[in-house]
């Protein structure tokens, strides 16, 4: 069998309600891998890797890039933030079991630019319930890569913090074939996960289907407490593609998925998260000797999303409600690629728009199905760019970047206050980027200077109190990137920094209560980095050390930014012989005392000191032939209790949790087979 993963795919959905994807999501994810062995083939040659993932290094000094498809410890729930933090600089804002929000050196929300297939998927809840990264399972993707501060133009506007991409690549058959990838993991709490990655094809085109579904009880924390966090999810996506030749691809892309999630710091539970993605892509390559690529898609991404207070919940409130939020999404992209001796240049253009709706209504039923939807957003973006990477000479390359994006905002709630108001706003973004290959030690740097100016997202503009809407400046970050790779015999280091300059900066205020007020502007000034190395002891045991930190300052007020995460370090072991292997991760995390309690971000706030905590987790692997793999392991292995600092306070009123940060799952264990053919 040959087949290869490569490149980056289009995405998103379609039309909805009868055509279900969820009937064949269910079937194939949850027994579809029962059924496997009798269709494989015994002449296959694919080797499943034997170790288990416990950190990820960086490729190049300024971009990470993974196989999402690798177990990895600790065990992650089926969303894209929880896996994010298995990358340095990396955490998630915690609220329960799933569906956290990621965060990266201590910046939130669309400060992450966060794209699957060329698409964006943005949420519908005004408190980000349904965060984006929520929608996303990483076992259906096969890269996953993180380009560090605002250093590319080429993925729509500028992330300030990061660029998060989550591609599946097209499918390369040279003769009629198939392939078949699966895995099922069971854990402590009923948590089971099922997943299967198959295609179909030959030299001119393919299927492709993928599918998943996660669900776990709730978890008890270190001191045996229940924490309310029970989710089921449920993804499945296929993608059809026509290759006529070697350099043309056209690629149909649909997909569908559905959950819900109980959780202990939030007044309500998700009951629903309904997406419908669709997309189509064409890509023609090798046109001619300077024009290399061109390529074009467009996209569609619907989210519809459900919240109450008595579904999931024992039912404690006066008065019983479910609200329902949905955003529809579309998108395009156009992009060429020009290539000459010594330069390559990628130019386009891209736009996006999206509208929100909500209706809500009272009472143990389902009456919000009969409610009228109130539109009350609407949001519009279009850009230029162009990105030019020049090759000084063979050990110097210079990188730059520019865009320009017209912004638009309408308020359409005829009850909001603002009814019928609209901003408009073309915003500028660029950076610059020195690369240089040190051959003397076999190392390469650089040095980048970017600055990206960012429109307010829907939840700025319409969660952040009364006046948000006409009085919320667009955030203006300049940051100076900077850093080595180094890899020589068994050594294996780097290091990444950043200084930055936030003018603007978007804080969230709250009152005493906890419940948001006004959001504001004030200047801030950021710098952090993260550095890791790794030594290879012997053929089989390798040593890996990871540290991250983040600092924040609100120069407009003299006080800490809120919401940063402490000083973290990862420590990791793993030994390999034949077909065996082993690990251990400890993970230890500083307290943070730097705080600005009553301010944070749109769904979290400074309200405590934290402590520091270390936990520690093991694992063995075993691959027992070519094509199939067993892991397991234990999280949390001494039991700890502990709580992140990015956190929600808990609810009272759920199985009357005490108010307080939400703690963290006690020792976990797991299971997992995987199988590839």
């Amino acid at each position: 069998m040959t087949q290869t993963h490569h490149g980056v795919v289009v995405r998103p959905v379609f039309t909805y309600k009868k055509f279900k994807l969820s009937f064949l999501a269910a079937h194939f994810a949850l027994f579809g891998v029962a059924a496997l062995p009798v269709i494989a083939q015994a002449n296959n040659k694919v080797e499943l890797p034997i170790s288990v993932v416990t950190g990820v290094a960086q490729q190049s000094p300024i971009m990470v890039v993974t196989d999402p498809k690798q177990p990895r410890q600790p065990v992650p729930a089926s969303d894209a933030a929880d896996y994010l933090k298995t990358i340095p600089g990396f955490v998630a804002s915690r609220s329960g079991g799933v569906n956290s929000d990621p965060v990266f050196r201590g910046m939130f929300g669309s400060r992450i630019k966060m794209l699957t297939n060329g698409g964006e998927m943005l949420g519908a809840c005004p408190g980000r319930m349904d965060a984006p990264s929520s929608y996303i399972s990483p076992d259906n993707y096969d890269k996953l890569t993180v380009i560090k501060g605002p250093q590319s133009v080429k993925y729509g506007p500028m992330g300030s913090a990061a660029t998060v991409l989550f591609d599946r690549g097209p499918e390369s058959f040279e003769e009629a074939d198939y392939r078949l990838d699966a895995s099922m993991l069971y854990g402590t709490r009923n948590r089971f996960d099922s997943n299967i990655d198959g295609a179909v094809g030959g030299k001119e085109g393919y299927l492709r289907f993928t599918g998943n579904r996660s669900k776990s009880d709730d978890y008890y924390d270190g001191d045996g407490n229940r924490v309310p966090s029970r989710f089921n999810k449920w993804n499945a996506d296929m993608a059809i593609g026509w290759t006529p030749t070697d350099d043309t691809l056209l690629e149909l892309t649909y997909g569908q998925g559905d959950g819900e999630s109980r959780y202990a710091g939030r007044g309500m539970d998700g009951t629903q998260f309904a997406r419908e993605t669709a997309g189509l892509r064409f890509k023609q390559d090798n046109i001619s000797d300077v024009w290399k690529s061109f390529e074009a898609q467009i996209y569609y991404n619907y989210a519809d999303h459900l919240m109450d207070n008595f579904r999931l919940r024992p039912f404690n409130s006066a008065k019983p409600m479910s609200s329902n939020v949905d955003r529809r999404t579309t998108g395009m992209r156009v992009n060429s690629t020009f290539a000459w001796d010594a330069f390559e240049l990628v130019v386009g253009i891209d736009g996006q728009t999206s509208i929100h709706r909500k209706r809500m209504s009272f009472g143990f039923n389902h009456n919000y199905r009969h409610m009228k939807w109130n539109k009350d957003a609407e949001m519009s973006q279009y850009g230029l760019f162009g990105e030019l990477t020049w090759r000084v000479a063979e050990t110097d390359r210079v990188v730059t970047g520019v865009r320009a994006d017209r912004h638009k905002a309408k308020s359409t709630l005829a009850s909001n206050v603002h009814y019928g108001d609209q901003r408009t706003k073309t915003l500028p973004s660029g950076f610059a980027r020195y690369e240089h290959d040190l051959s003397a030690i076999k190392a390469t740097t650089y040095i980048g200077l970017g600055h990206a100016e960012r429109f307010p997202d829907y939840w700025e503009l319409f969660s952040g109190g009364p006046n948000a809407f006409n009085h919320i400046k667009p955030e203006k970050t300049t940051q100076l990137d900077f850093g080595i790779q180094y890899k020589e015999g068994p050594i294996e280091a780097w290091a990444s920094g950043y200084v930055g300059h936030v003018q603007d900066f978007i804080i969230f205020n709250y009152n005493q209560t906890g419940n948001r007020t006004q959001d504001s502007n004030v200047n801030a000034r950021i710098f952090g980095g993260e550095l890791g190395a790794s030594y290879q002891f012997t053929a089989g045991l390798k040593g890996d050390v990871s540290l991250a930190y983040a600092y924040g300052k609100n120069t407009s007020d003299g006080k800490a930014l809120p919401q940063i995460p402490p000083l973290e370090a990862r420590f990791a072991l793993n030994y390999q012989q034949d077909n065996w292997s082993t690990g251990a991760l400890w993970r230890v995390v500083n307290k943070q005392t730097r705080i600005d309690e009553g301010h944070g971000t749109l769904i979290g706030r400074d309200f405590n000191r934290t402590s520091g905590f270390g936990v520690f987790a093991v694992n063995v692997a075993y691959r027992v032939n070519d094509n199939w793999k067993l892991s397991t392991g234990i999280d949390n292995l001494f039991n700890k209790t502990y709580t992140e600092h990015l956190n929600l306070m808990g609810n009272q009123t759920l199985y009357g949790y005490a108010t307080g940060a939400v703690k963290e799952t006690g020792r976990t264990w797991w299971m997992r087979v995987d199988m590839s053919f």
